[in-house]
């Protein structure tokens, strides 16, 4: 949780879209270091106002140092990180970051104190705080105001969580694996409530490894590997970019070096009569599939997922010039 009480007054009504001026964040040639080790290697990357952007990366790839270096937990070793203008750590000072950080087992809330006294306790230590009722609202947390915050459901209490990081009203939320713990209805209702409260001119960027989450929810994917970031474009377009295919069919007896042998194909797996291949062209594959006079039915290709995208980014692969991250 982050908060503070010396946010300055803006004449800004809560709930009031944001106007479009400076890129809401901005990493520019960012290198970071612990000890030797380089966490981040001249990473860049810039979120304009108003935008969702998910974040995504492998253990060790430099995601939670930009994280921290976001909410001006750390400091760079050289180049430039900039949040609404200023400096993270005036940012967050004057109150116009929101954060909903992982907190491991527990809930991150104080334990044995209901719902509603902790939401008025973050609130006050906000100069000017969104109205509680708004805050409700937004978060969903209605129906259990009165609870003891020991006695909510993992989903409940990442939704009092929520309510605490955008007390404050922030202009950015950062939000760390926000639906962990929430089932799939949850999953729902909240992804609602972060589109509307991204409508009203917000800045959000979440981190997830929830690849469908990233895909469909955010206007912008960006995956940090090694300390940069490799890639950073609509979900839709980074799928584009991976030529790789599935082709799947049925076979009554497959044989697997012939299937192996038909071009375009890279991997084949076999699980009984169901016939699972990677190919990086399709047609070719499914045209030798027919020369071969291979029988076979239920024939379906499939495009590459986020799944795919993420795997070939984050082992070393690459996307065409036009899709890729610039260095």
């Amino acid at each position: 949780m982050l908060a503070v009480s010396d946010r300055p007054a803006t004449g800004q009504a809560p709930g009031d879209p944001f106007p479009a001026r400076e890129p809401a964040l901005r990493f520019e040639g960012v290198v970071h270091r612990y000890g030797n080790h380089l966490a981040l290697d001249g990473l860049g990357l810039e979120v304009a106002r108003g935008e969702t952007l998910a974040l995504l990366g492998p253990n060790g790839a430099g995601k939670s140092t930009t994280i921290s270096l976001l909410l001006g937990l750390l400091r760079p070793s050289s180049g430039t990180v900039e949040v609404l203008g200023t400096t993270p750590r005036r940012a967050v000072a004057e109150g116009r970051v929101g954060a909903m950080l992982q907190t491991g087992a527990a809930s991150g809330l104080p334990p044995g104190v209901r719902v509603e006294a902790a939401l008025r306790l973050v609130q006050r230590l906000y100069r000017c705080p969104a109205p509680f009722d708004l805050t409700v609202e937004r978060a969903g947390i209605g129906p259990f105001l009165s609870r003891p915050t020991h006695q909510l459901s993992g989903g409940q209490a990442q939704r009092v969580r929520f309510a605490i990081a955008i007390a404050g009203d922030p202009e950015l939320v950062f939000l760390d694996e926000p639906t962990a713990a929430m089932d799939v209805e949850g999953k729902r209702t909240f992804w609602r409530m972060i589109r509307q409260f991204g409508e009203e001119g917000r800045t959000i960027v979440f981190a997830t490894h929830h690849l469908q989450e990233a895909d469909q929810f955010a206007d912008r994917v960006a995956v940090i590997n090694r300390g940069r970031v490799v890639a950073d474009g609509p979900g839709a377009t980074l799928k584009a970019a991976i030529a790789a295919r599935r082709v799947r069919f049925v076979c009554d007896h497959p044989n697997l070096d012939d299937l192996d042998g038909l071009q375009g194909v890279t991997d084949v797996e076999v699980h009984g009569t169901g016939v699972n291949m990677e190919s990086l062209d399709a047609d070719a594959t499914v045209t030798d599939l027919v020369r071969r006079k291979i029988p076979f039915r239920d024939l379906e290709v499939v495009s590459a997922g986020m799944e795919e995208v993420f795997l070939a980014l984050t082992a070393g692969g690459t996307l065409p010039p036009d899709t890729a991250a610039a260095p």
